[in-house]
C-alpha cells in the first residue's frame, strides 16, 4: 500500500508550486529516483537524458504529444537537495522567462523520507497562469506516482525500484 499524501499548492504571492510527500523509503533511495534516468523515466516523464550530475550538467525531459524540454542542474548536495531549472524546449535559449526551478530537499524520518519540492520562477515567464496549473497537476500526479514507484506499487523495466 502507498502513502496517501496531500496535492500540490500553489502560493499565488510567491508565484510557486510545491507539495510535500512521505515516502517509505531511505533517502538514498529517494535520491536515485529523483537522479537516475531509468528510475526518473519511471515516475517522471517518459525518457530522461541526464548524465552530467553536477551543478550546471544539462538534459532533456521528454513526454509524449510536447516538445522535449531541456534540464540544467541548479544544486546537487547527494541525498539531502537537487534543483534543476526546465521548461524551455530544446533548440530554444534557456532563460527565467522560459523556465522554472524545481528544488527538491529530502529529510530522513524513522524508516521514511520526507520529499518536498518548490518550483519557483513563475512570476518570470510569459505563460504564468497556465504553467502554474499546469505545474500543480503535474506534481501532484508525478509525485503520487514517485511514491508508488519507491513504495513498490510500479515496477521499473520489469522489476521494483
Amino acid at each position: 500500500m502507498t502513502s496517501i499524501n496531500e496535492p500540490a499548492v500553489v502560493d499565488t504571492e510567491a508565484y510557486t508550486v510545491s507539495r510535500t510527500v512521505t515516502i517509505e523509503a531511505t533517502p538514498e533511495r529517494v535520491w536515485a529516483a529523483l537522479t537516475q534516468e531509468d528510475l526518473i523515466s519511471g515516475w517522471f516523464g517518459q525518457r530522461t537524458e541526464l548524465r552530467d550530475l553536477r551543478v550546471g550538467g544539462e538534459g532533456v525531459f521528454s513526454w509524449p504529444d510536447v516538445p522535449d524540454v531541456q534540464v540544467r542542474i541548479e544544486e546537487y548536495d547527494p541525498t539531502t537537495t537537487f534543483a534543476f531549472r526546465w521548461g524551455t524546449p530544446v533548440g530554444q535559449v534557456m532563460d527565467e522567462t522560459s523556465s522554472t526551478v524545481a528544488r527538491f530537499t529530502l529529510e530522513p524520518q524513522g524508516s521514511s523520507t520526507v520529499l518536498r519540492v518548490v518550483e519557483t520562477g513563475f512570476d518570470l515567464v510569459t505563460d504564468t497562469a497556465e504553467r502554474i496549473e499546469s505545474h500543480q497537476q503535474g506534481w501532484t500526479s508525478e509525485l503520487d506516482e514517485l511514491v508508488a514507484l519507491l513504495e513498490g506499487a510500479l515496477a521499473v523495466d520489469g522489476g521494483r525500484a
